[in-house]
């Protein structure tokens, strides 16, 4: 059988320095263990899961190897990228030689997941996007495009044989139904998906622009958005992505994040 690509993002682990997460409301209550028993009853030992951002509330690696070692317990291989509250992730090059057997990570360039190939960057508001301040969020901005830039480039070129290219970006990629740079990026550079999170109220979710854009399928997959568990990555010509399920209808009650 094929090997499935499955999502979801922004788990908000916290096992060192617990956050109980239904301070956001009550849809969060406990929600590593309703993530870990969806993960497990989903996903096979062949399968990669793609984690787009906000892993570990942690503000150190030595905090966050915990939280990784918990998603490294699950089945299949995960491959993570940065969010706005990983604090732990300082660079790449030196998390890779720490990280469990199990876990990648992308961060400006790309990795060969078999079936497909997966690049990303964590992403950033916007201009445009309310509360951009652009002498602090400016350069920011740039720096991530540029990053995305990267991912691109090297996406490209291990998917020279025709494979898909999956996009990994926490921030969503468009203000309002507008596609943003970002997205525009992602599109001239030819890939068929694309995956973030970062919106956890039911207003925002509402909103999301998901589905096909410019020829790239996106799809949210914040974990509260999707009922705690991860969900088949959608747009690839991947033949048995019809044998599972939607995500679940988004939950009303309670905060967001």
């Amino acid at each position: 059988m094929v090997p499935m690509l499955w999502t979801i993002s922004d788990l908000h682990l916290s096992s060192v320095q617990p956050k109980p997460m239904d301070i956001f409301g009550s849809r969060w209550r406990n929600h590593p263990e309703r993530i870990a028993a969806a993960w497990r009853e989903r996903v096979g030992p062949e399968d990669v899961v793609l984690v787009a951002g906000d892993i570990s509330w942690a503000m150190r690696l030595e905090q966050a190897l915990p939280d990784l070692l918990w998603l490294d317990a699950l089945p299949g291989r995960k491959v993570l990228c940065k969010g706005n509250h990983d604090y732990w992730w300082d660079r790449a090059g030196p998390l890779r030689p720490r990280l469990p057997p199990s876990i990648a990570v992308v961060e400006a360039d790309a990795h060969d997941a078999g079936e497909a190939v997966i690049c990303g960057t964590r992403g950033w508001v916007a201009p445009g996007t309310p509360g951009f301040v652009p002498e602090t969020d400016m350069r920011i901005y740039n720096r991530e495009l540029g990053r995305l830039d990267r991912a691109l480039a090297a996406a490209g070129k291990l998917a020279a044989d025709g494979r898909p290219i999956v996009v990994m970006i926490h921030y969503p990629p468009f203000i309002d139904g507008r596609p943003t740079e970002f997205a525009r990026r992602i599109s001239a550079a030819g890939a068929a998906a694309c995956v973030y999170g970062h919106l956890h109220r039911p207003e925002d979710w509402a909103a999301a622009t998901q589905g096909l854009v410019d020829g790239v399928y996106y799809q949210l997959s914040a974990c509260d958005y999707l009922g705690f568990g991860p969900v088949a990555v959608r747009g690839l010509p991947a033949p048995d992505q019809s044998l599972h399920s939607p995500p679940a209808a988004p939950q009303a009650n309670g905060d967001g994040s």
